[in-house]
């Protein structure tokens, strides 16, 4: 039996948005949907009380909306509701072991305000053993065209150095379901020409460079393709910083998909440099999916 997909609700537009893309990810998996909403009863140690951020909207009328607005999306959808106590990163983080995925409303860069958005994301993800999606309200793709199913590419990042399966995995599930294509992106750094000397690489070789990682890209992702035949796959290489490379590729994705590596010390949870910049910039839904 599949494990239910989670949403984090607090009354926000956010986690209302949240709740509609968990609705149809449900659906999609043949799933339960869990509401969950946590009561911080110490803000100030781990975020904005939620029944305060929410409007003053008691625990049992947050997730009773939440609930309305699902039914209105995928009635077909069996819904439980629950609740937990905080800090709210780490409730929520508790949560993503028993769900599949953990699904988080999101402001992105530049806003504060709610429990679900900035420094409580970041600290689900870098908590988190199992798949976190962010949404955000503005979010394309999953929340456009027909249905509200959306149009376009699943895009995956790949490090074609260290590739890890169950991001790789995560990504490919994820377009087979949707019957999307998949668009995976490898980002790559020219050496520094000063290192080099006057005679270093032009045009030509950097050229030769990005064909020779399209090819690594390529018998990276071979078992994948064999695995999954049906899935489209579109292979590609990008110069410069993998962060800037992932933003452009995803700009009308239905979902974009990195990975995040599990922490060797626990007690020190923290998000790498492009992963944080995914959460805080990507405009499409963003899976962040743990590895070792």
């Amino acid at each position: 039996m599949e494990s239910p997909v989670v949403v984090g609700v607090d009354g926000s537009a956010e986690s209302l948005a949240a709740a509609e893309w968990a609705a149809r990810e449900a659906a999609r998996r043949g799933a339960d949907l869990r509401l969950l909403h946590v009561r911080d009863r110490n803000p100030r140690q781990g975020g904005a009380d939620t029944t305060r951020s929410a409007g003053h909207r008691p625990a049992p009328r947050i997730l009773e909306r939440a609930a309305e607005r699902v039914r209105t999306v995928r009635p077909d959808v069996r819904v439980r509701e629950a609740q937990a106590e905080g800090p709210a990163a780490a409730a929520l983080a508790r949560a993503a072991e028993d769900a599949d995925p953990l699904v988080l409303g999101s402001r992105g860069l530049g806003r504060v305000a709610g429990l679900l958005a900035g420094s409580v994301s970041l600290g689900v993800v870098a908590r988190a053993t199992r798949p976190v999606v962010l949404v955000r309200t503005d979010a394309a793709g999953e929340r456009t065209g027909a249905g509200g199913d959306g149009r376009g590419d699943v895009v995956l990042g790949v490090d074609v150095i260290e590739p890890c399966d169950e991001v790789l995995a995560y990504a490919f599930e994820a377009a087979r379901r949707r019957r999307a294509r998949l668009r995976a992106l490898h980002a790559w750094r020219a050496p520094d020409r000063l290192t080099l000397g006057a005679a270093g690489p032009g045009p030509a070789g950097d050229q030769e460079r990005a064909e020779e990682w399209l090819r690594f890209l390529s018998a990276v992702l071979q078992v994948w393709r064999d695995k999954y035949p049906d899935v489209e796959v579109v292979e590609t290489v990008a110069e410069g910083k993998p962060a800037g490379a992932l933003l452009k590729a995803a700009f009308d994705a239905r979902l974009l998909v990195v990975g995040h590596r599990i922490p060797g010390r626990p007690a020190l949870p923290r998000t790498g440099p492009v992963t944080h910049a995914m959460i805080h910039q990507a405009r499409c839904p963003l899976a962040v999916v743990p590895h070792t």
